[in-house]
């Protein structure tokens, strides 16, 4: 897992993005998978909001993509697993690059036909522990006609990332706005936040 870490890493001081293929094990990721569509399909997501705490609000217009956050308190092997692969990255994060991360939070998101994410930062103006967001790709056979990348909104260019399936995407989340353009077939993630204090 070395070798992941390093790669991730690399890139985002490289190019304030950083992108490993493959970041977690196959097997973790496909029953990853699994657990995201059994959630959607069995109506446990719910719509996502825009804002934090008491002032979250759904606004369809802005993002129209369906969440579930990953809590060990639910008892779920897989997700647990994912977390515990999670803070070994974290663990070594903290050792060779110094970043103080003391938790993590994420979420399965499900983005349905014709859904979106407009430009954002992932930090909160009223928050600023969301040190890192970090991203992972669970859509199989991805083609680019089928849309749904993450446009990264760099200070002279625009960046996009396709959504293939192993593909984990890392950045610090008070500098880079960001969108997910329209999908036409149902795009799917873990994504969540390295957060510190």
């Amino acid at each position: 897992m070395q070798t992941n870490y390093d790669t991730l890493i690399d890139s985002y001081i490289a190019n304030k993005i950083g992108i490993c293929e493959n970041f977690v094990d196959a097997t973790l990721l496909q029953n990853l998978e699994l657990e995201l569509r059994k959630k959607y399909n069995s109506n446990a997501m719910h719509k996502a909001a825009i804002g934090n705490n008491n002032s979250q609000i759904i606004e369809s217009g802005f993002r129209s993509d369906s969440i579930f956050w990953l809590d060990r308190k639910n008892n779920n092997v897989v997700e647990n697993n994912f977390l515990d692969a999670m803070d070994l990255f974290i663990q070594y994060l903290n050792q060779t690059c110094y970043t103080n991360i003391t938790a993590c939070e994420f979420h399965y998101a499900m983005y349905p036909i014709g859904s979106f994410y407009l430009k954002h930062l992932d930090q909160f103006k009223t928050n600023t522990n969301r040190a890192f967001s970090m991203i992972h790709y669970l859509n199989s056979n991805w083609q680019t006609a089928d849309g749904g990348e993450l446009q990264v909104h760099h200070a002279k260019d625009l960046q996009l990332v396709s959504p293939t399936y192993g593909k984990c995407v890392f950045f610090k989340s008070s500098e880079l706005e960001h969108e997910v353009l329209v999908t036409h077939k149902p795009r799917m993630s873990i994504t969540g936040w390295l957060k510190t204090g």
